[in-house]
Protein backbone atom coordinates (compact mmCIF):
# COMPACT_ATOMS: atom_id res chain seq x y z
CA UNK A 1 0.00 0.00 0.00
CA UNK A 2 2.80 2.56 1.18
CA UNK A 3 4.28 1.60 -2.44
CA UNK A 4 1.12 2.19 -3.91
CA UNK A 5 1.34 5.66 -2.29
CA UNK A 6 4.54 6.47 -3.35
CA UNK A 7 4.25 5.80 -6.81
CA UNK A 8 0.68 7.62 -6.74
CA UNK A 9 2.60 10.95 -5.72
CA UNK A 10 5.75 10.41 -8.11
CA UNK A 11 2.77 10.27 -10.66
CA UNK A 12 1.02 13.23 -9.25
CA UNK A 13 4.71 15.12 -9.41
CA UNK A 14 5.70 14.41 -12.96
CA UNK A 15 2.25 15.54 -14.18
CA UNK A 16 2.35 19.12 -12.26
CA UNK A 17 6.51 19.21 -13.72
CA UNK A 18 4.93 18.14 -17.35
CA UNK A 19 2.09 20.97 -16.91
CA UNK A 20 4.55 23.79 -15.53
CA UNK A 21 7.27 22.82 -18.52
CA UNK A 22 6.98 25.22 -21.40
CA UNK A 23 6.35 23.83 -24.74
CA UNK A 24 9.08 23.59 -27.51
CA UNK A 25 9.98 26.42 -28.47
CA UNK A 26 9.36 27.46 -32.24
CA UNK A 27 11.79 28.11 -34.56
CA UNK A 28 12.40 31.53 -34.41
CA UNK A 29 10.97 34.13 -36.35
CA UNK A 30 12.97 36.21 -38.53
CA UNK A 31 12.99 39.63 -37.56
CA UNK A 32 13.59 41.27 -41.09
CA UNK A 33 13.17 39.67 -44.78
CA UNK A 34 13.44 41.29 -48.17
CA UNK A 35 11.27 41.17 -51.25
CA UNK A 36 13.78 41.40 -54.22
CA UNK A 37 12.11 40.59 -58.21
CA UNK A 38 15.75 39.41 -59.12
CA UNK A 39 16.27 36.72 -56.37
CA UNK A 40 19.15 38.67 -54.47
CA UNK A 41 16.01 38.81 -51.46
CA UNK A 42 14.53 35.93 -48.96
CA UNK A 43 11.17 36.18 -51.33
CA UNK A 44 10.05 37.06 -55.20
CA UNK A 45 6.82 38.56 -54.09
CA UNK A 46 5.34 40.69 -51.22
CA UNK A 47 2.63 38.27 -50.30
CA UNK A 48 5.39 35.51 -50.34
CA UNK A 49 7.09 37.69 -47.59
CA UNK A 50 3.80 38.22 -45.37
CA UNK A 51 2.50 34.64 -45.30
CA UNK A 52 6.58 33.85 -44.37
CA UNK A 53 6.30 36.06 -40.77
CA UNK A 54 4.65 33.51 -37.89
CA UNK A 55 0.95 34.17 -37.09
CA UNK A 56 -0.35 36.56 -34.08
CA UNK A 57 3.19 38.11 -33.95
CA UNK A 58 3.61 39.94 -30.55
CA UNK A 59 7.07 42.01 -32.01
CA UNK A 60 7.12 44.09 -34.86
CA UNK A 61 8.79 42.52 -38.04
CA UNK A 62 10.39 44.46 -41.48
CA UNK A 63 9.28 43.43 -44.95
CA UNK A 64 12.09 45.35 -47.33
CA UNK A 65 10.85 45.92 -50.80
CA UNK A 66 13.48 46.79 -53.33
CA UNK A 67 12.34 48.62 -56.34
CA UNK A 68 10.62 47.10 -58.88
CA UNK A 69 6.75 47.00 -60.20
CA UNK A 70 4.90 44.21 -57.95
CA UNK A 71 1.78 42.86 -59.72
CA UNK A 72 -0.28 41.22 -56.90
CA UNK A 73 -3.29 41.02 -55.05
CA UNK A 74 -1.84 41.38 -51.79
CA UNK A 75 -3.44 40.51 -48.71
CA UNK A 76 -1.99 40.80 -45.15
CA UNK A 77 -4.50 38.83 -42.93
CA UNK A 78 -5.88 39.53 -39.68
CA UNK A 79 -3.52 36.82 -38.10
CA UNK A 80 -0.18 38.98 -39.46
CA UNK A 81 -0.31 41.79 -37.31
CA UNK A 82 2.91 43.78 -36.76
CA UNK A 83 4.39 43.62 -40.04
CA UNK A 84 5.91 46.90 -41.59
CA UNK A 85 6.24 47.30 -45.14
CA UNK A 86 8.91 49.77 -46.19
CA UNK A 87 9.79 50.38 -50.17
CA UNK A 88 13.05 51.02 -51.15
CA UNK A 89 12.41 54.36 -52.56
CA UNK A 90 8.60 56.01 -52.93
CA UNK A 91 8.27 55.97 -56.79
CA UNK A 92 10.20 52.89 -56.96
CA UNK A 93 8.60 50.45 -55.25
CA UNK A 94 5.01 50.29 -57.15
CA UNK A 95 2.47 47.11 -56.24
CA UNK A 96 -0.16 47.00 -58.90
CA UNK A 97 -3.68 45.59 -59.53
CA UNK A 98 -6.31 46.44 -62.48
CA UNK A 99 -9.47 44.79 -61.01
CA UNK A 100 -12.86 46.46 -60.86
CA UNK A 101 -16.37 46.51 -59.64
CA UNK A 102 -17.78 43.94 -62.20
CA UNK A 103 -14.75 42.75 -64.11
CA UNK A 104 -15.21 38.88 -64.07
CA UNK A 105 -13.38 36.99 -61.75
CA UNK A 106 -10.70 34.58 -63.12
CA UNK A 107 -11.94 31.08 -62.61
CA UNK A 108 -15.43 31.46 -61.97
CA UNK A 109 -16.24 32.44 -58.53
CA UNK A 110 -14.60 34.21 -55.50
CA UNK A 111 -14.67 32.50 -51.72
CA UNK A 112 -18.39 34.15 -51.72
CA UNK A 113 -19.63 32.64 -54.33
CA UNK A 114 -19.50 35.96 -56.20
CA UNK A 115 -18.71 35.86 -60.37
CA UNK A 116 -17.64 39.72 -60.55
CA UNK A 117 -15.36 41.83 -58.52
CA UNK A 118 -17.22 44.35 -56.02
CA UNK A 119 -16.13 47.57 -54.67
CA UNK A 120 -15.02 45.52 -51.39
CA UNK A 121 -12.79 42.87 -53.36
CA UNK A 122 -11.82 44.94 -56.09
CA UNK A 123 -8.48 46.29 -53.91
CA UNK A 124 -4.95 45.76 -54.77
CA UNK A 125 -3.93 45.75 -51.25
CA UNK A 126 -5.83 44.66 -48.40
CA UNK A 127 -4.58 45.55 -45.17
CA UNK A 128 -6.63 43.32 -42.23
CA UNK A 129 -4.76 42.84 -40.07
CA UNK A 130 -3.79 45.35 -36.85
CA UNK A 131 -0.71 47.31 -36.34
CA UNK A 132 0.11 47.18 -40.03
CA UNK A 133 2.93 50.03 -41.41
CA UNK A 134 3.45 50.88 -44.93
CA UNK A 135 6.31 53.38 -45.74
CA UNK A 136 8.19 54.53 -48.83
CA UNK A 137 5.92 52.79 -52.15
CA UNK A 138 3.39 53.15 -54.25
CA UNK A 139 0.11 51.30 -54.21
CA UNK A 140 -1.83 51.59 -57.50
CA UNK A 141 -4.94 50.69 -59.30
CA UNK A 142 -4.85 51.44 -62.95
CA UNK A 143 -8.48 49.72 -63.77
CA UNK A 144 -8.97 53.26 -65.19
CA UNK A 145 -12.28 55.28 -65.25
CA UNK A 146 -14.54 51.86 -65.25
CA UNK A 147 -16.33 52.44 -62.15
CA UNK A 148 -14.93 51.71 -58.23
CA UNK A 149 -11.73 50.46 -58.59
CA UNK A 150 -10.02 50.66 -55.02
CA UNK A 151 -6.10 50.72 -54.68
CA UNK A 152 -5.76 50.41 -50.79
CA UNK A 153 -8.35 48.92 -48.70
CA UNK A 154 -7.63 49.23 -44.98
CA UNK A 155 -10.18 47.28 -42.25
CA UNK A 156 -7.53 46.92 -39.94
CA UNK A 157 -7.03 48.80 -36.44
CA UNK A 158 -3.86 50.94 -35.75
CA UNK A 159 -2.82 51.54 -39.64
CA UNK A 160 0.23 53.71 -40.51
CA UNK A 161 0.92 54.79 -44.04
CA UNK A 162 3.47 57.01 -44.06
CA UNK A 163 5.46 58.95 -47.94
CA UNK A 164 3.15 56.38 -49.91
CA UNK A 165 1.63 57.17 -53.30
CA UNK A 166 -2.36 55.67 -53.67
CA UNK A 167 -3.15 56.15 -57.25
CA UNK A 168 -6.41 55.51 -58.96
CA UNK A 169 -10.19 57.29 -60.12
CA UNK A 170 -12.65 56.19 -58.34
CA UNK A 171 -12.52 54.87 -54.52
CA UNK A 172 -8.88 54.96 -54.51
CA UNK A 173 -8.62 54.56 -50.32
CA UNK A 174 -11.22 52.73 -48.73
CA UNK A 175 -11.25 53.50 -45.09
CA UNK A 176 -13.33 50.84 -44.96
CA UNK A 177 -14.29 49.46 -41.25
CA UNK A 178 -15.81 51.21 -38.32
CA UNK A 179 -13.65 51.47 -35.48
CA UNK A 180 -10.79 51.46 -37.57
CA UNK A 181 -8.24 53.95 -36.28
CA UNK A 182 -5.47 54.34 -39.78
CA UNK A 183 -3.06 57.60 -39.83
CA UNK A 184 -1.62 58.56 -42.98
CA UNK A 185 1.44 61.05 -43.11
CA UNK A 186 3.29 63.11 -45.90
CA UNK A 187 1.23 60.89 -48.59
CA UNK A 188 -0.06 61.72 -52.17
CA UNK A 189 -3.46 60.43 -52.85
CA UNK A 190 -5.32 61.03 -56.25
CA UNK A 191 -8.46 60.06 -57.53
CA UNK A 192 -11.47 61.23 -59.33
CA UNK A 193 -15.36 60.35 -57.35
CA UNK A 194 -14.99 59.57 -53.76
CA UNK A 195 -11.79 58.68 -53.97
CA UNK A 196 -11.24 58.45 -49.82
CA UNK A 197 -14.29 56.33 -48.54
CA UNK A 198 -15.18 54.69 -45.66
CA UNK A 199 -16.45 54.67 -41.92
CA UNK A 200 -13.14 54.48 -40.32
CA UNK A 201 -11.50 56.88 -38.07
CA UNK A 202 -8.93 58.42 -40.56
CA UNK A 203 -6.50 61.65 -40.36
CA UNK A 204 -4.50 62.67 -42.85
CA UNK A 205 -1.53 64.55 -41.99
CA UNK A 206 0.08 67.07 -44.28
CA UNK A 207 -1.03 65.20 -47.43
CA UNK A 208 -1.56 65.96 -50.76
CA UNK A 209 -4.65 65.36 -52.25
CA UNK A 210 -5.42 65.60 -55.66
CA UNK A 211 -8.84 65.71 -58.00
CA UNK A 212 -8.26 64.00 -61.31
CA UNK A 213 -12.20 65.45 -62.33
CA UNK A 214 -14.67 67.28 -61.50
CA UNK A 215 -16.38 65.25 -58.33
CA UNK A 216 -16.22 64.73 -54.77
CA UNK A 217 -13.02 64.19 -52.94
CA UNK A 218 -14.51 62.36 -49.78
CA UNK A 219 -17.46 60.09 -49.22
CA UNK A 220 -17.34 59.02 -45.51
CA UNK A 221 -19.94 56.48 -44.09
CA UNK A 222 -19.17 57.28 -40.49
CA UNK A 223 -21.31 55.19 -37.72
CA UNK A 224 -23.75 56.95 -35.26
CA UNK A 225 -21.29 56.05 -32.46
CA UNK A 226 -18.08 57.52 -33.60
CA UNK A 227 -17.13 60.85 -32.45
CA UNK A 228 -14.63 61.67 -35.61
CA UNK A 229 -14.43 60.50 -39.26
CA UNK A 230 -12.49 61.61 -41.54
CA UNK A 231 -10.02 64.58 -40.24
CA UNK A 232 -7.40 66.62 -42.25
CA UNK A 233 -4.55 68.03 -41.19
CA UNK A 234 -2.06 70.36 -42.95
CA UNK A 235 -2.82 69.33 -46.15
CA UNK A 236 -2.85 70.49 -49.82
CA UNK A 237 -5.73 70.11 -52.04
CA UNK A 238 -4.59 70.27 -55.93
CA UNK A 239 -6.00 69.25 -59.26
CA UNK A 240 -5.65 68.13 -62.55
CA UNK A 241 -5.87 70.26 -65.25
CA UNK A 242 -9.48 68.84 -66.05
CA UNK A 243 -11.07 69.40 -62.47
CA UNK A 244 -12.02 72.43 -62.30
CA UNK A 245 -15.40 72.12 -60.29
CA UNK A 246 -14.75 69.62 -56.68
CA UNK A 247 -16.40 69.60 -53.52
CA UNK A 248 -14.87 68.60 -50.45
CA UNK A 249 -17.33 65.91 -49.57
CA UNK A 250 -20.87 64.47 -49.69
CA UNK A 251 -22.61 61.81 -46.98
CA UNK A 252 -22.24 58.39 -48.11
CA UNK A 253 -23.82 57.64 -44.66
CA UNK A 254 -26.07 60.59 -43.34
CA UNK A 255 -24.01 61.39 -39.98
CA UNK A 256 -20.92 61.96 -42.09
CA UNK A 257 -17.90 63.50 -40.25
CA UNK A 258 -15.29 65.03 -42.09
CA UNK A 259 -13.24 67.98 -41.44
CA UNK A 260 -10.43 70.14 -42.44
CA UNK A 261 -7.84 72.13 -40.77
CA UNK A 262 -5.41 74.45 -42.04
CA UNK A 263 -5.49 73.14 -45.04
CA UNK A 264 -4.10 74.69 -48.91
CA UNK A 265 -6.91 74.31 -51.17
CA UNK A 266 -6.90 75.22 -55.18
CA UNK A 267 -9.27 77.45 -57.22
CA UNK A 268 -10.63 73.84 -58.26
CA UNK A 269 -12.41 73.55 -54.94
CA UNK A 270 -15.92 75.09 -55.04
CA UNK A 271 -17.51 77.76 -52.82
CA UNK A 272 -20.11 75.80 -51.39
CA UNK A 273 -17.50 73.90 -50.26
CA UNK A 274 -20.03 70.73 -49.82
CA UNK A 275 -22.78 68.36 -51.64
CA UNK A 276 -25.47 66.73 -49.81
CA UNK A 277 -25.85 64.00 -51.88
CA UNK A 278 -29.29 65.15 -53.36
CA UNK A 279 -31.04 65.03 -49.94
CA UNK A 280 -31.48 68.20 -48.01
CA UNK A 281 -32.11 66.05 -44.49
CA UNK A 282 -28.36 65.05 -44.65
CA UNK A 283 -27.87 68.81 -43.89
CA UNK A 284 -29.07 68.16 -40.79
CA UNK A 285 -26.88 64.85 -39.70
CA UNK A 286 -23.45 65.40 -41.17
CA UNK A 287 -20.98 67.22 -40.07
CA UNK A 288 -18.74 69.06 -42.31
CA UNK A 289 -16.16 71.64 -40.97
CA UNK A 290 -13.48 73.75 -41.72
CA UNK A 291 -10.53 75.97 -39.86
CA UNK A 292 -7.83 78.00 -41.28
CA UNK A 293 -8.43 76.99 -44.89
CA UNK A 294 -6.55 78.80 -47.27
CA UNK A 295 -5.92 79.29 -50.93
CA UNK A 296 -8.37 80.25 -53.81
CA UNK A 297 -10.84 77.60 -52.61
CA UNK A 298 -10.35 78.14 -49.02
CA UNK A 299 -12.73 80.60 -49.01
CA UNK A 300 -15.36 80.31 -45.73
CA UNK A 301 -17.49 83.16 -46.93
CA UNK A 302 -19.87 81.22 -49.61
CA UNK A 303 -19.71 77.84 -47.93
CA UNK A 304 -22.81 75.80 -47.50
CA UNK A 305 -24.52 77.38 -44.99
CA UNK A 306 -25.24 73.85 -43.29
CA UNK A 307 -20.97 73.13 -42.82
CA UNK A 308 -19.51 74.74 -40.09
CA UNK A 309 -16.48 76.62 -39.33
CA UNK A 310 -14.59 75.98 -36.70
CA UNK A 311 -13.29 78.58 -33.90
CA UNK A 312 -9.39 78.01 -33.00
CA UNK A 313 -10.91 76.21 -29.53
CA UNK A 314 -13.12 73.91 -31.13
CA UNK A 315 -10.45 73.00 -33.55
CA UNK A 316 -8.37 71.87 -30.36
CA UNK A 317 -10.17 69.15 -29.78
CA UNK A 318 -9.14 67.67 -33.28
CA UNK A 319 -5.50 66.71 -32.96
CA UNK A 320 -3.90 62.98 -33.25
CA UNK A 321 -3.80 62.44 -29.57
CA UNK A 322 -7.46 63.20 -28.91
CA UNK A 323 -8.89 61.78 -32.02
CA UNK A 324 -7.41 58.52 -31.72
CA UNK A 325 -7.73 57.69 -27.54
CA UNK A 326 -11.84 58.01 -28.08
CA UNK A 327 -11.73 53.97 -27.66
CA UNK A 328 -7.88 53.23 -26.29
CA UNK A 329 -4.81 55.15 -26.39
CA UNK A 330 -2.72 54.87 -29.43
CA UNK A 331 -0.13 57.10 -30.85
CA UNK A 332 0.78 56.65 -34.31
CA UNK A 333 4.62 58.06 -33.43
CA UNK A 334 4.98 55.34 -31.03
CA UNK A 335 4.61 53.13 -34.13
Amino acid sequence: MRKLVITSCLFLVALIAVAQTPPPASPTAPASVTVAQDGSGNFKTIQEAVNSFRDHMQVRVTLYVRNGVYAEKLVIPSWKPNIHIIGESKEGVIITGDDYSGKAFPGGKDWTGASKYSTYTSYTVFVDAPDTILENLTIRNTAGRVGQAVALHVDGDRFVCKNCQLLGNQDTLYAAAEGSRQYYENCFIEGTTDFIFGKSIAVFQSCTIKSLSDSFITAAATPDYQTYGFVFLDCNLIADSAAQKVYLGRPWRYKAKTIFIRTEMGSHVLPAGWDNWGNAANEQTVVYAEQGSTGPGGNPSKRAAWSKQLSAKEAQRYTVKTIFSEKSAWSPAAN
